[in-house]
């Protein structure tokens, strides 16, 4: 009889064990297919336009364009208003935040302790706009399976600075697309929620034409807007360097 009641508990702590393994690698395995979707192109030109709202309602505009090549190379430049035309941001691996300002003819590394603040007056950090695959960021846990969507909750790695304490993202089912992701602050507060919208198939890959980005704490949020996509143009490892920020 005791044989089979210490059989009987290995065997139910063998089930917890596996259940929970492979919950565990199931999570993996759908961030990994949002990364392969979200950084499909070998390399992607954008034309963003942005709108910036306060909690008043007030209204400012920008034009961007951004180029990225595979996952982890990313420039933004300015375009629009008059003031902030020539305004780079470069994101490179490991960490390596630049910024350029025409006004100080300079470029600048953006330090740790700043990259949670406010990318150029929008609802954007410098850690948001990064270029990064999540899984080498986070580690996943399977949140919950809620109908048509999973939710994931992703806990920054060890060794990895970040302002946000978790996320929580929600992926769609029928394509492994992120529709929404929530902010946490190192106090455990839900702070910030990105959405995407009008999520279409352009040149054999999926985008988001429009994302919002919202302030929970002081209601404001930005809207970014794509009007033009470009995929695979063979762009030059040259274009991702400072020197190319300053022309």
């Amino acid at each position: 009889m005791k044989k089979k009641v210490v059989l009987l508990f290995s065997l139910l702590a063998f089930c917890v064990l596996y259940s929970t393994d492979a919950v565990t690698q199931d999570a993996r395995q759908l961030l990994t297919k949002v990364d392969e979707i979200m950084n499909a192109p070998q390399d992607q030109e954008l034309l963003i336009s942005i709108t910036i709202i306060d909690r008043r309602g007030n209204q400012s505009n920008r034009e961007l364009v951004l180029l990225q090549k595979g996952s982890d190379k990313r420039l933004v430049r300015f375009l629009s208003p008059a003031d902030q035309k020539g305004i780079a941001f470069l994101s490179l691996p490991n960490d390596n935040l630049t910024m350029y300002m025409p006004a100080f003819g300079r470029t600048r590394r953006v330090a740790g302790h700043v990259k949670h603040t406010n990318f150029a007056g929008t609802d954007y950090t410098y850690e948001d706009m990064e270029a990064k695959k999540y899984m080498d960021k986070y580690v996943p846990s399977l949140l919950r399976d809620a109908g048509n969507v999973y939710v994931l909750e992703l806990k920054t790695r060890d060794g990895i600075r970040s302002d946000y304490s978790k996320l929580h993202m929600t992926i769609r089912k029928s394509d492994n697309y992120p529709l929404k992701i929530d902010y946490f602050d190192r106090r455990g507060n839900n702070v910030k929620r990105m959405t995407s919208q009008q999520i279409r198939d352009v040149s054999g890959y999926k985008i988001a034409h429009r994302t919002i980005m919202e302030d929970l704490r002081g209601g404001s949020k930005t809207i970014m807007e794509i009007k033009s996509a470009e995929f695979d143009n063979n762009l030059s490892d040259d274009i991702f360097t400072e020197r190319y920020m300053t022309r």
